[in-house]
């Protein structure tokens, strides 16, 4: 049975496998096996008894990867009976222990899981409570300072410190929350890993049932622990530390998340005589392309160091491709697939990996053009996305006054203090008088048939709809938006919102302005908007793949496409000014992610010009660019490329940063780089 468990092995996961007393650390490279080898080593453990299968935990990051754990165990047993009970996610095993000690720390075990809903429910009671203004605090901005300092181990009375005019709010907030929900008997998502934590530290007697049963610890993707998770792990290991962590310190990439490379990086100073193994064979992909991830990665300082080897042959050069602007880009990347890659691979196996969400715009701008078909995953198309459709209903009805669909989303957004019964009582007026939503609402101005403050707020609205109608004769429509964001109190309301979703919601603002550009008048952008959200949903069929390097994590595909390796957007300027080198660092990680995704070919690209904020500027290429391997990688210029510029791709690319430009401002990195004229 063991030749059995190992005959399907490299001897690097043998020796990982057969490793079972004492810390062991796996370093396990992008498609080197890693599920394979942590599987194998569980059941390894059981049919040798080792120990039972109720006495190994095995901790896995999603419901996902703990069900194909299990199912391949219960494959090489060939049968449930050797399931592993304590097998499954950092929460659903915490729900256990708190479900069985519950009243160790005051709650009933029959306490209830609060979802996100309720936690922004419960949150806005506490805000009315407080008499606190809940457009500039809003729920999700709150929960998310609640969770940061959850992951770090902090009820109320442990957060510490100065705290910014926003956080003092909320650690006030933090307070009464968290007694009500302990009033409630519930506990939120955080608080499950948290109040396992003190269950184990205030209760020593409960924490040495479960060092003692658990004879080993099994954890995958090790890297991505946080603070909390890790002294979670510290305090259930027994006195022999056996405990065997899998993952790959450069697919760190979730810091935003409070992941903490750290934990990854000094395991074996934690846990003394502790066993470090390799595993650098690659199943995934073709020599070229992991020689090209595997240079790029070299630059990084934090990290433990590896090199992948690859069981393919050489395969293609990777291509580095240059194009004169992010409209050629997207052209470039769709001939590519046209003319050269549906001839040899379906459009599911092609994917296109971006920096930023906002960045697919472009090219589902062309996809939808030529008539090819795409799916975008972890997100939603783009004029499908919330703030994307509040703005083109505000020039829906400037366009065209008898859109009542449109009208009644722009009295939502921003809010207006209109609620469901005044709107039942406009639509039931416009009918009687076959009135358009915006001329009842004027006639019942007029016949003083609205509460004084819902008349005021809606005569505001229709005073302001007209002049826009009159700005719109006057101003191009890309400008005409631009005042529609700044008068209705669009933007006010984004700068309210101060949520860990604004900035995407910023972004994708610019970007639509962006988008506006490239048509001659409003009539023509919304006739352009209304076939772009009326084309087919369905995800099946064969589609390329749009979604975000972050997203991509754990997927393989074909080819890739890794576009926009500019400086700024590649690494992204807002992490390097927050985080300097450590930002750096995981935005080369994420590089080395989006380039071992590619089984068959790779092609990376940057464009010489962008347009921001409605104005062209230009673009350096990403200081990524300069380290990949000139002998793995092909460079190509755009074919109209020559005509416009005389920049010289075949010379050298490499850009020098010394110390002034590892976290620069933005404002200086563009005097410096001459991005503004």
């Amino acid at each position: 049975m063991e030749e059995n468990f190992l005959s399907n092995l490299n001897e690097d996961q043998k020796k990982a496998v057969i490793s079972t007393d004492g810390p062991n650390l796996i370093v396990a490279g992008a498609g080197s096996g890693k599920t394979r080898v942590l599987t194998t080593k569980l059941a390894y453990l059981i049919k040798n008894k080792k120990a039972w299968p109720n006495q190994i935990l095995c901790v896995t990051f999603t419901n996902k990867a703990a069900r194909e754990m299990q199912n391949r165990v219960m494959n090489f047993f060939k049968g449930a009976k050797n399931s592993v009970s304590w097998l499954g996610t950092f929460h659903s095993i915490s729900v256990k222990f708190l479900r069985r000690h519950a009243e160790a720390l005051g709650f009933k075990s029959n306490f209830t899981i609060l979802d996100t809903d309720d936690q922004k429910k419960l949150i806005k009671k506490v805000i009315e409570g407080e008499n606190l203004d809940a457009k500039k605090y809003s729920p999700q901005l709150i929960l998310a300072i609640i969770d940061k300092w959850k992951n770090k181990g902090q009820l109320p009375n442990d957060v510490k410190g100065k705290f910014d005019p926003i956080e003092k709010i909320v650690h006030k907030i933090y307070k009464i929350y968290q007694q009500k929900i302990k009033d409630l008997n519930c506990m939120d998502f955080g608080d499950l890993i948290l109040y396992s934590v003190q269950l184990f530290e205030k209760n020593s007697d409960i924490r040495q049932i479960y060092q003692k049963n658990f004879k080993y610890i099994l954890v995958d993707e090790f890297q991505d622990t946080n603070f909390i998770q890790n002294k979670w792990l510290n305090l259930l290991v027994n006195e022999k530390n056996n405990i065997c962590c899998v993952g790959d310190d450069d697919q760190s990439i979730y810091s935003w998340r409070g992941a903490e490379i750290k934990n990854f990086l000094t395991f074996d100073k934690l846990y003394k005589d502790c066993k470090i193994f390799k595993l650098q064979q690659n199943y995934r992909s073709t020599k070229n392309i992991l020689d090209t991830a595997s240079i790029l990665i070299s630059n990084n300082k934090s990290r433990i160091g590896k090199k992948l080897l690859s069981k393919k042959n050489d395969g293609e050069l990777v291509k580095l491709n240059c194009y004169q602007t992010g409209r050629d880009e997207a052209e470039g990347v769709s001939d590519i697939i046209e003319n050269n890659l549906q001839k040899k691979f379906s459009l599911n196996d092609i994917t296109i990996l971006v920096r930023a969400i906002y960045q697919t715009r472009e090219f589902e701008e062309r996809f939808l053009k030529i008539g090819l078909g795409y799916r975008i995953i972890g997100g939603m198309r783009f004029y499908e996305r919330a703030e994307i459709k509040d703005l083109v209903a505000y020039l829906r009805v400037i366009s065209q006054k008898t859109d009542d669909l449109a009208l009644e989303r722009v009295i939502g957004v921003p809010k207006k203090g209109i609620g469901e019964s005044t709107l039942n009582q406009i639509y039931t007026f416009s009918n009687k008088e076959k009135l358009c939503l915006e001329d009842a609402i004027a006639k019942m101005i007029r016949e003083g048939l609205f509460k004084p403050k819902i008349k005021i707020a809606l005569e505001k609205l229709i005073n302001s709809l007209n002049k826009w109608r009159e700005d719109s004769k006057k101003i191009k429509h890309y400008d005409l938006i631009k005042t529609i964001i700044d008068e209705s109190g669009y933007s006010q309301m984004l700068k309210n919102k101060k949520d860990i979703e604004n900035e995407n919601r910023l972004e994708n603002i610019k970007e639509l302005i962006r988008a506006m550009h490239d048509y001659e008048n409003l009539q023509s952008f919304l006739e352009h908007v209304s076939l772009a959200t009326s084309i087919d949903q369905n995800w099946e069929g064969d589609k390329i793949n749009l979604m975000t390097m972050h997203a991509a994590k754990g997927l393989e595909f074909e080819v890739v496409f890794l576009p926009g390796w500019e400086e700024g957007l590649f690494p992204h300027q807002k992490s390097l000014e927050e985080k300097g080198d450590f930002a750096l660092e995981e935005e080369r990680r994420l590089a080395y992610v989006g380039i071992t995704r590619a089984k068959q070919e790779a092609f990376i690209s940057f464009a010489m010009r962008r347009v921001y904020h409605g104005d062209w500027v230009d673009a350096l290429p990403s200081r990524f660019v300069g380290e990949l391997p000139e002998k793995n990688i092909e460079k190509n210029e755009s074919q109209n490329f020559k005509d416009d510029t005389d920049f010289d791709f075949n010379q050298d690319i490499q850009i020098e940063f010394d110390d002034e430009y590892r976290s620069p401002g933005w404002e200086r990195f563009k005097r410096k780089n001459k991005l503004i004229k």
